[in-house]
Formats: C-alpha cells, sequence, structure tokens
C-alpha cells in the first residue's frame, strides 16, 4: 500500500470505528431494544390497520373480537418483554433526529 492509501485507510477506519461504537456490557440489551423497536412498530401498523378495517365494516363482530384480543396479548408480551430487559415502551420510540420519533406518541394517531 501506498502512503497515501494507508491514510485514508486509517482514516476509514476511524470513522467506522466510531460509527460502529459498541459497549460489550450492553450489546444485549440494545439488540434486544432494536428487535422490540420492530416488533412494536409492527404491532402499532396492525392496530391500525384493524382499526380501518373496522371503520370500514370490513370485519365481522367475531373477526373484530379475535383481532382485538391478539392485539392486546401482543402489547401485553411486549411489555413483558421490555420490562425484563429494563426498558419502558418509550425507550422502543427513537429519536430520528430532523425526521422526529420513529413511533407516533398517539399510536393510533387520534
Amino acid at each position: 500500500m501506498s502512503r497515501v492509501e494507508d491514510a485514508n485507510g486509517a482514516a476509514a477506519g476511524s470513522a467506522v470505528s466510531r460509527r460502529l461504537a459498541v459497549d460489550p456490557d450492553t450489546v444485549e440489551r440494545d439488540l434486544v431494544k432494536l428487535v422490540l423497536t420492530i416488533v412494536e412498530l409492527l404491532r402499532q401498523l396492525m392496530e391500525r390497520t384493524a382499526v380501518h378495517r373496522v371503520d370500514q365494516g370490513d370485519l365481522g363482530e367475531d373477526e373484530e373480537e379475535r383481532i382485538g384480543m391478539t392485539l392486546m396479548l401482543l402489547h401485553e408480551r411486549m411489555e413483558e418483554l421490555c420490562e425484563r430487559y429494563g426498558l419502558s415502551m418509550d425507550d422502543l420510540n427513537l429519536d430520528l433526529g430532523p425526521l422526529g420519533s420513529l413511533l407516533p406518541r398517539d399510536p393510533l394517531g387520534r
């Protein structure tokens, strides 16, 4: 490698190491937080879809009951997992900087 490549490689390596700074003591918790954030995002999308379908009258009474119970159980499991890893539901709402937060403050957007 030439001297320029070494300098560029070192600079690129330095930038990567800054972006990949992870704490080995919290890596499991951080990974769980990321997974739970994705699951919570999907849960909220399913909930919005279900509410929309109920508002449109697309579901029968039994379907509404089953979907409501399923979403309620999923929410309870999410809270249990958060508690197990010392997280709150607010911890799952990632700050996206100028874009705002990942999840709406009111999950149903009301």
